[in-house]
């Protein structure tokens, strides 16, 4: 599709505001699976670690 400007280009024919925040939507949601399972990895890793930890004290 071709736009004459950017201020046209945003606003699509008065559609922009329903496509732009179905792509700012997309891009959150994007971001929150890939973001959301790396902390759940790094706080599951620290618990395993402060159990092997208090496995290794316990042994001694």
């Amino acid at each position: 599709m071709y736009f004459d400007s950017f201020s046209s280009a945003l606003q699509m024919g008065g559609h922009g505001g329903f496509v732009w925040s179905a792509y700012l939507i997309t891009v959150l949601v994007i971001c929150c699976l890939v973001i959301l399972p790396m902390r759940k990895e790094k706080q599951i890793l620290r618990q395993l670690e402060g159990a092997l930890k208090r496995q290794n004290r316990d042994k001694s």
